[in-house]
């Protein structure tokens, strides 16, 4: 599931996921990441994923698709979780974006959004 959280910056993204993603759940969050991106070109977001528990294939696709062809569209990514591999995912990806990219586990959810709102 993915629900887009309210943000006060307009360059700012901010979603939670939780369960097992699916393409439908990229499906209502790529089109506003790229509006975004589109009125913006690079932005920040905020991840968060407090209860994910995996992707399906269609949702791992459609992940794989949109990371590549946005991954410098980011300046700060702020990737938010309860599980040690989540931390692990974020660690991965700092060698394949240009974005600053910081983890940050359930309670420090402030601090991650203070830190990627500026």
């Amino acid at each position: 599931m993915v629900s887009q959280i309210a943000t006060v910056k307009e360059d700012l993204v901010a979603v939670s996921v939780s369960g097992n993603l699916e393409k439908h759940d990229y499906d209502q969050i790529i089109p506003v990441l790229e509006m975004k991106i589109a009125q913006f070109g690079k932005i920040n977001l905020y991840w968060e994923m407090i209860g994910l528990e995996g992707w399906h294939l269609s949702g791992l696709w459609q992940d794989l698709k949109f990371d590549v062809k946005h991954i410098n569209n980011f300046r700060k990514i702020a990737i938010v979780g309860d599980k040690k591999w989540e931390e692990w995912i974020a660690t991965m990806i700092r060698p394949f974006t240009t974005a600053e990219v910081k983890y940050y586990n359930e309670l420090q959810r402030e601090d991650a959004m203070a830190w990627v709102s500026h």
